[in-house]
């Protein structure tokens, strides 16, 4: 996930830089217009080194078990995503419970949304340090390393009084017309959030603490929702859909398309994840991490362009409510005696710094705690 930004002098290899604010990220002119992919889409060797074209072998949990009450198959059901999440923090689930003609229905409104005129797409554009609305490859916040790709996004309030909170948000920006569109996401994000309940349920199983910890936490959390367009790209080789990095968010729920092109590195090597139309994808992020106390690892990962089919995707990042303290249960460290390993913060503070401050990769939640202890000092 990568979220906006100013310029924040002690992390130079990450900084967002606002200066182009006259670029337009129009796929369908820009390749076009210039013989040469633009220099601002262009990402260093390092990161783009290639996929040994082999496949991550994560586990696929059948979701089923929680809800038949089979407590021998949900223990070993915990017993996989255990083994995957100290090792990468990536799974698959399947029997899930989210109906597939809601899933294909989210991709077809996914159309209507990216299909439209670049001006009325440029209409709904998210504001400087906020979530919500329409970016092209993220051009009017940063100079380099632009991903190829556009997103939408918009928030989802766990407990909101009202139920249509996306419906009404669709047409204050995008239109009357995209009224429907934004039906199908409020039912969507009511899916998603029934969803992490339980996979929060079994993260809880996995880690020896109370069952019920992890769902109570993120019970009134307020998550947020994006849909990805990675257009074809003609030169697909010299750039990404999405740059190498953990989310700072707390876990992950994806539905990628049959084109392919998301990527997990693991042993020192990017590995292939296969789509699966009948799965939904599961990554641990830093957030989780933290209220772990690092046992689960911020899965890093990545996504590549295609040159010839363009890539959508479906993407729900479940957050806590914004003041929720971030803290493993006690419970956890006991067993084993464990030291903190991360100081106490709250989602507000840490969303807040990749919003404004910091552009997320790899090393996000160390880099906010530093600036968290600077930003104490500076009140000393």
């Amino acid at each position: 996930m990568e979220l906006s930004g100013s310029t924040l002098v002690h992390y130079p290899s990450s900084q967002p830089q606002e200066e182009n604010e006259g670029l337009v990220f129009d796929s369908t002119n820009l390749l076009q217009m210039q013989g040469d992919m633009p220099k601002e889409f262009l990402w260093p060797s390092g990161d783009l080194v290639n996929t040994t074209q082999e496949e991550l072998k994560e586990p696929l949990v059948d979701l089923g078990i929680m809800r038949n009450g089979d407590e021998g198959a949900i223990a070993n059901a915990a017993e996989l995503v255990r083994n995957a999440c100290l090792k990468h923090g990536f799974f698959q689930v399947v029997n899930h419970g989210v109906d597939p003609n809601l899933i294909d229905a989210a991709y077809q409104q996914l159309d209507s949304i990216f299909k439209l005129p670049i001006a009325r797409k440029l209409s709904a554009k998210r504001k400087p340090g906020g979530v919500s609305g329409y970016s092209g490859a993220h051009a009017d916040r940063y100079s380099s390393k632009l991903p190829w790709k556009e997103t939408f996004s918009f928030l989802y309030a766990h407990q909101s009084i009202s139920n249509s909170q996306i419906v009404d948000y669709f047409v204050s920006v995008l239109g009357e017309d995209l009224h429907y569109t934004g039906l199908v996401y409020q039912k969507y994000c009511e899916a998603m959030k029934e969803l992490s309940l339980v996979i929060m349920e079994l993260l809880a199983i996995s880690l020896g603490v109370d069952r019920e910890h992890y769902r109570r936490f993120f019970q009134d959390g307020d998550s947020i929702m994006r849909c990805n367009y990675y257009p074809p790209c003609n030169s697909a080789n010299l750039t990404l859909g999405t740059g190498p990095h953990t989310d700072p968010t707390s876990l992950t729920i994806l539905h990628q398309d049959q084109v392919g092109g998301l990527e997990v590195f693991v042993d020192n090597k990017w590995l292939a994840v296969r789509p699966r139309s009948e799965a939904l994808v599961i990554n641990i992020g830093d957030t989780f991490m933290a209220l772990s106390n690092g046992r689960y690892k911020s899965c890093l990962h990545r996504a590549l362009v295609n040159t010839y089919k363009e890539r959508r995707s479906l993407v729900y990042f479940v957050c806590p409510r914004e003041d929720k303290v971030v803290r493993p249960p006690e419970n956890l460290l006991c067993t084993n005696n464990e030291e903190r390993k991360y100081p106490d913060f709250t989602w507000s503070n840490l969303f807040e710094f990749t919003q404004k401050h910091y552009r997320a990769d790899v090393t996000t939640l160390q880099s906010f705690f530093q600036w968290q202890c600077q930003c104490s000092s500076n009140f000393i």
